[in-house]
């Protein structure tokens, strides 16, 4: 009895499935089922040629619209089955082609019967422009030329599909970046908000940076090696998200808008007595920077200095003598003699984790300044240990760079860092990053399918982008190679990171 219950139940069950199903699948036999929904000129003054969506045959219907169309403004024709039924837009009533709604969001369409005591949803779906966010941003023309002093302006963002929109925000920008200022047309920015504020799903803050990515064809570098610090240990890796770039209504091509490296609540932590601090040249350095000079690490390299990114202190200090005398009583341990001793020597000053996977990371994708030369972050917090990151600055990275050996798949490079490179003749740190090593290796399958993924994402931007600024199949510094179509970059990218890490597995 009990098993004749037990079936009865489970038929009942699997009934009411069925029955729950067909209600929310419309078939071409309901009198309200939607078998079209369009755009057509003679209702929309900003429509060229009538715009028809794709229908999935379940619940949804999509379309790419163009820039040029107000998508926030838009009457549709909505054909339905045969004569009859009410409609509503996000639970408002809907008279069709009559009926004007902003389709910049998704939208909710519900139809019932002729009597109201049913009813079919339907997803409305619309891609603006490439798909991406469009950020616009107004100084009343005054243009953008310097790095030093802001330009104020008014920011308008608008978020499609994934993200909310920003409206008529007062900001500040200027340019930003040292080779990417000076050589490219394609010129990078920093914006500064009133206060802090989230954008893009982002944790909220007044400074952003937005990244030109004009020397790295595939705007991938920088978005790659963040997905990389994101599976790390390090404490803080910065994020960003793709945009279209609007500057007084000029467009600017694809962005990506990212978090600036600096001591916040939601970035790099460092308490109310912690430091960060930026290996850097000194001709990079500005004029208010405050920074010192170890002396064995300014000794193998003499054009470096250690800026003080934060807090603001001024030289002659009590926090700048601590810092600095923590950096040189860290070298003087690391290069004595008792260096390996694992309580006297250097890994009683740094945080093992962080220093292994920053090297990994940036050894894996060979970025060529992170050998010694600058974009060099670590943290250090009074009582603490030194710790490597955050990540910055890959855009000259995975290959793509024709003045340094970091341009080939063989061959060690960050590992010849002064710091490393010492700590690689303790066999202690060398197992370790053998042993971490492993975690990288076995993550290509992923590390392919973000690229795949993100370029597939920017697939339609990426053609107005090289449309504006035809770099495609021609040098641009300092790219060792090139190709003729965004397709051809983003393989060369997949097949130089491949053949990286085999090279690194075979030596690890």
């Amino acid at each position: 009895m009990r098993k004749l219950y037990f079936l009865a139940a489970f038929l009942l069950i699997i009934g009411c499935r069925d029955e729950e199903v067909g209600a929310e699948l419309p078939t071409n036999e309901v009198s309200y089922a939607v078998t079209e929904i369009s755009f057509k000129p003679e209702l929309n003054e900003s429509v060229s040629d009538e715009i028809v969506l794709d229908y999935d045959g379940m619940q949804t219907f999509t379309a790419a619209i163009p820039y040029e169309v107000s998508i926030e403004n838009l009457i549709a024709s909505i054909t339905l089955s045969s004569d009859g039924g009410f409609i509503q837009l996000d639970g408002s009533a809907f008279q069709n082609e009559l009926t004007a709604h902003n389709f910049g969001k998704e939208v909710e369409l519900e139809v019932f019967n002729s009597d109201q005591s049913n009813s079919w949803n339907y997803t409305i779906r619309l891609t603006y422009f490439t798909g991406l966010p469009i950020l616009n941003i107004d100084t009343d023309n005054i243009p953008v030329e310097s790095r030093e002093m802001y330009v104020n302006g008014t920011l308008n963002l608008f978020g499609g599909l994934d993200y909310d929109d920003i409206d008529n925000s007062a900001i500040q920008i200027r340019g930003r970046g040292n080779s990417t200022w000076f050589l490219h047309p394609k010129k990078p920015f920093q914006i500064k908000f009133e206060s802090k504020t989230n954008i893009l799903g982002m944790p909220e803050d007044r400074k952003w940076v937005l990244l030109a990515e004009y020397s790295d064809k595939t705007m991938l570098r920088n978005k790659l090696t963040y997905e990389m610090g994101a599976m790390s240990s390090l404490d803080y890796t910065p994020t960003g998200e793709y945009i279209e770039l609007f500057l007084n209504n000029t467009h600017q091509g694809t962005y990506l808008l990212a978090q600036k490296v600096e001591e916040s609540s939601n970035r790099v932590q460092i308490g109310d007595d912690g430091f960060l601090i930026e290996i850097d040249q000194q001709q990079r350095v500005d004029p208010d920077d405050v920074f010192f000079t170890p002396t064995i690490f300014t000794q193998q390299y003499n054009s470096n200095v250690f800026n003080i990114k934060a807090p603001n202190i001024g030289y002659g200090s009590p926090e700048f003598e601590l810092i600095e005398d923590h950096i040189n009583n860290f070298e003087s341990v690391l290069f004595g003699p008792d260096f390996t001793d694992p309580d006297a020597g250097y890994r009683a000053f740094v945080d093992l984790d962080s220093f292994v996977d920053w090297f990994l990371i940036n050894e894996i994708a060979k970025t060529v300044d992170a050998k010694w030369y600058s974009s060099i972050y670590f943290t250090y917090i009074p009582g603490e240990k030194i710790k490597m990151g955050p990540l910055w600055d890959f855009d000259l990275s995975y290959g793509n760079v024709d003045y340094a050996d970091s341009q080939y798949v063989d061959g060690f490079w960050v590992k010849d860092n002064l710091w490393i490179s010492r700590m690689f003749e303790d066999p202690y740190f060398q197992a370790l990053v053998e042993e971490r090593f492993d975690y990288y290796y076995n993550s290509l399958g992923y590390f392919n399918q973000v690229i795949d993924d993100t370029s597939s994402y920017l697939n339609r931007a990426q053609e107005f982008n090289y449309a504006i600024w035809q770099s495609l199949g021609v040098y641009v510094w300092p790219n060792p190679v090139y190709y003729d179509t965004y397709e051809e970059e983003v393989t060369h990218l997949k097949q130089w990171l491949s053949a990286r890490l085999n090279w690194l597995a075979q030596e690890f």
